[in-house]
């Protein structure tokens, strides 16, 4: 049990669930099958534990320098070997779990992954980090849509939001660990812009995802909008505002990763209110 709970601590269980939890709101919005939405479902959460243990077993050495006490490798709860393990069965229980939904939701999820894993494996220390999260998240609402009877990708409003919303979560997910990272030589896009630029920059990019996700499904007439996605749009709109004047008068804090945070949850609840009208 305590390599169990050292591994779930290592696999950053608070993204892994929100993550895994918007794919299965994506799938049900648009009604997939019982068994296709479980399997979906179950796929992405093997996936999500695999990029977050090879995170953290990538950046072992990195957490013990700078005496991270709440990471189980840097510890030394858990071996390194048996986290690489886990985090390799992981990856292949996702990709086989694909199979059976078709092999454009494999290829789309093998995408997804391995951008992930890239990002783990070096990218996050460059000023190309934020790609990955641009691609994973840009292909991520084409996860359900393409585990459907009739696959297809998600609609190239979809596309923007997913990438938006990865952008936003890249910029203010370091956030907290910026002088850590600094200290062991990561410095990726958040790290050369600062935290008050990332933050102000992540909130205008969810305003933009929240007019995607508002206008896309309705074709671009506003008074086809229904009211719900008008409440969401509303809610995104403010915390982003919020976000920018807290950025803008006050030292850079936790609460600007918050706010952010909350942006992007109200525009990912916004994505899966327009789940109807996913399907390009």
């Amino acid at each position: 049990m305590r390599i169990v709970r050292g591994l779930w601590g290592s696999s950053h269980p608070g993204p892994t669930l929100v993550v895994t939890a918007l794919a299965f709101a994506l799938g049900l919005s648009i009604g997939l099958e019982a068994w296709r939405l479980a399997l979906l479902t179950v796929s992405v959460f093997a996936g999500q534990l695999s990029i977050g243990i090879s995170n953290d077993a990538l950046d072992a050495a990195r957490d013990r320098a700078v005496g991270r006490a709440d990471k189980p490798l840097a510890r030394g709860d858990v071996s390194l070997r048996v986290a690489w393990v886990a985090a390799s069965v992981c990856l292949t229980l996702a990709l086989v779990l694909s199979v059976p939904l078709g092999w454009r939701m494999l290829a789309a999820h093998a995408l997804t992954l391995g951008s992930a894993w890239a990002y783990n494996a070096g990218l996050k220390s460059t000023p190309l980090s934020i790609v990955p999260f641009l691609v994973s998240f840009g292909v991520f609402p084409s996860l359900a849509t393409l585990s459907a009877l009739e696959p297809a990708f998600a609609a190239g409003w979809a596309w923007i939001a997913g990438a938006v919303l990865g952008a936003a979560v890249h910029l203010t997910n370091v956030l907290p660990d910026l002088d850590d990272d600094a200290s062991t030589g990561v410095r990726g896009l958040p790290h050369r812009l600062g935290a008050r630029a990332s933050a102000v920059v992540a909130a205008l990019a969810v305003m933009g995802g929240a007019v995607a996700v508002l206008l896309g499904p309705a074709g671009g007439d506003v008074s086809a909008v229904p009211p719900i996605s008008w409440v969401f749009f509303a809610g995104v709109v403010f915390v982003a505002v919020l976000t920018v004047v807290r950025a803008a008068v006050r030292p850079p804090s936790r609460a600007l990763f918050r706010l952010v945070m909350l942006a992007a949850l109200l525009l990912a609840a916004q994505l899966v209110a327009s789940g109807g009208a996913l399907a390009a």
